[in-house]
């Protein structure tokens, strides 16, 4: 079992900064990637982006430019720097991660962001 659990959610004015803290705990296997997802009231999760043990992302089409993400690998934490914030960010982010290791893939309980002035 893995554990995780994001922080740095909160309010934010359009065009500003926020940074996401994910830690994780537990049964941590080294070959994992760890991920951030966003997800709005009625919609599927979607991926924002991803990383692997050794650092390679899998940036997706709505992250680019706006969300950069890395991780502390001796920490077992990942991150996710959010800037120039929309008022259509407003949604939950959640923190992921797997590996061909474990039996299936772990969240966080998310982190809610609102951008508004």
């Amino acid at each position: 079992q893995v554990h995780l659990v994001e922080s740095g959610g909160g309010l934010v004015q359009p065009g500003g900064s926020l940074r996401l803290s994910c830690s994780a705990s537990g049964r941590i296997v080294g070959a994992n990637t760890m991920a951030w997802y966003r997800q709005a009231p009625g919609k599927q999760r979607e991926l924002i982006d991803s990383m692997t043990f050794e650092g390679v992302t899998d940036y997706r089409g709505s992250a680019r430019g706006r969300f950069t993400i890395s991780r502390d690998n001796d920490n077992n934490s990942v991150y996710l720097q959010m800037n120039n914030r929309k008022v259509e960010d407003t949604i939950v982010y959640y923190c992921a991660t797997w590996s061909p290791l474990y039996a299936r893939a772990y969240f966080g309980q998310g982190t809610q962001v609102t951008v508004a002035p």
